[in-house]
């Protein structure tokens, strides 16, 4: 089964590809890997903004985190052309704008995550890190970025 048919599968429509906001590019393919800049957390081109341990709570957090990987995954088709290219996902780096006493932040990613084994089998079980931050840009409230090696 292609990976289209899994996210057809899944329910799972993807956006169009989020613009940078800065001076960089969405994604950078070298050397059999593609790096694909931070995702914030938006759905339907709305900001999901907030804190956790503040105004959100776990599930929140955890949709948002979701919201993101939907949009990592948009980046990756943009800059491989298939989704099928992706011969791995190596590692995800997800930031979570929390208070200082919020430590379930790996609970938090899982939205990300789970995502990814959901979409790629054992191709999107990956490394990862998840750190608390006091603040992310534009306010919201999950930003993760990615490390995926590529087919030729």
């Amino acid at each position: 089964m292609s990976i289209e048919q899994r996210l057809a599968e899944l329910g799972i429509t993807l956006p169009e590809p989020a613009a940078p906001v800065a001076a960089y590019v969405p994604a950078v393919e070298a050397g059999g890997l593609l790096y694909i800049s931070g995702q914030v957390s938006q759905r339907d081109g709305q900001r999901i903004t907030g804190r956790l341990g503040e105004n959100m709570d776990v599930d929140a957090g955890r949709d948002a985190a979701q919201s993101c990987g939907i949009m990592l995954l948009a980046q990756m088709k943009a800059a491989l052309g298939s989704l099928d290219r992706v011969a791995r996902v190596v590692k995800l780096g997800v930031f979570v704008n929390s208070t200082a006493d919020f430590t379930d932040q790996p609970k938090v990613a899982d939205g990300c995550s789970v995502l990814m084994a959901d979409v790629f089998g054992d191709a999107g079980k990956h490394a990862r890190s998840a750190v608390g931050v006091p603040t992310l840009p534009l306010g919201v409230a999950v930003e993760v970025d990615a490390i995926v090696t590529v087919k030729s």
